[in-house]
């Protein structure tokens, strides 16, 4: 598998990474085993995670796996701490939460340092700069390798990754921001990604598949199976059925036929090669279904089907976006 620069550092990931959301939860150890095993195969490295993740068991289980199945040294671990399971308070990103959080989060892991650490959301009952040191903080200190962020808008992303080059050698600067990217999703093309494509910040994008939408499962129903039929993940789901998502899977669908393909490849190639776009985080509920995803590998869009997957998807942006000098 291609491997792609997080930014504009020197770590190279692997351009579709592996998820673990479900992992513990409702992928067993075994499970968790034949994906990592298929995603390691085909030249995969990037690993995602995270200290919520199954209530930590996602990286336990991914932890009872390295070495005794797949060597530390041949992927990048990526894992994230701050969020918090109160309700008045979905994010802490105090120093001493996310500091703590980073060594349970290695002991979990059986390691001694993560490649990628990520604060998981923006709290706003923290000041940013304190935040920000627990990064510069786990880097010093070699407990992790990189630092980067998941869920933070625009300006928060800017103020961020401009705070941490405005002393360069002193900071850890960002490598990767995560958000979620797809053809359903293009919201992160208003502002995020500008900045991000900015100050060298690479874009992981989660939910690459429109949270399973794009692969045009649910276009004649709700599969027994699928996340959109349990009671945990069918809220997170059902956003995505309606009118305007149909019309972007119908014209996914067209280009599958077009170029003998899945829809699972267009959607996930559309996103992949996007200007910013550093590897895709696929979440997979079982190895054969990883590997449909990873044959993506070989697949790369026209430009004509990207413009026309372009033109049905095009987000609304107005005012500020909208060009004004031209009325």
């Amino acid at each position: 598998m291609e491997q792609r620069h997080l930014g504009r550092t020197g770590l190279r990931v692997s351009r579709i990474g592996l998820g673990t959301l479900t992992w513990g939860r409702d992928t067993d150890e075994q499970d968790a085993a034949d994906q990592l095993k298929v995603f390691w195969e085909a030249g995969g490295t990037l690993v995602d995670t995270a200290d919520v993740y199954g209530g930590g068991e996602a990286e336990y289980v991914l932890g009872q796996l390295l070495e005794r199945l797949v060597p530390r040294r041949d992927l990048v671990i990526a894992t994230k701490a701050g969020s918090v399971p109160d309700p008045d308070r979905r994010f802490d990103g105090s120093r001493g939460h996310l500091l703590a959080a980073l060594d349970d989060s290695l002991a979990r892991l059986g390691t001694d340092h993560v490649d990628l650490w990520q604060i998981h959301g923006f709290d706003p009952g923290t000041p940013l700069e304190e935040t920000l040191q627990a990064l510069d903080t786990a880097v010093s200190s070699g407990r992790a390798r990189y630092a980067g962020v998941a869920g933070f808008c625009g300006w928060q992303l800017a103020k961020a990754a401009a705070w941490q080059l405005a002393a360069p050698g002193g900071r850890a600067r960002l490598a990767g921001t995560q958000m979620e990217y797809s053809l359903l999703q293009r919201g992160v093309e208003r502002e995020v990604l500008p900045a991000a494509l900015d100050l060298g910040v690479g874009l992981l994008p989660s939910s690459p598949l429109g949270r399973g939408v794009l692969t045009g499962k649910y276009r004649h129903g709700t599969p027994a199976d699928s996340r959109g039929a349990s009671e945990l993940l069918g809220p997170f789901v059902e956003p995505y059925l309606d009118e305007t998502a149909s019309s972007i899977v119908d014209a996914v669908l067209t280009a599958a036929d077009g170029l003998a393909a899945t829809a699972l490849q267009v959607a996930l190639a559309w996103v992949r090669d996007r200007p910013g776009v550093a590897a895709p985080i696929v979440g997979a509920r079982d190895a054969r279904q990883l590997a449909a995803a990873l044959s993506v590998e070989a697949l790369t869009l026209p430009d004509e089907i990207c413009r026309a997957l372009d033109d049905v998807s095009a987000p609304l942006h107005r005012y500020p976006d909208h060009d004004w000098s031209t009325l």
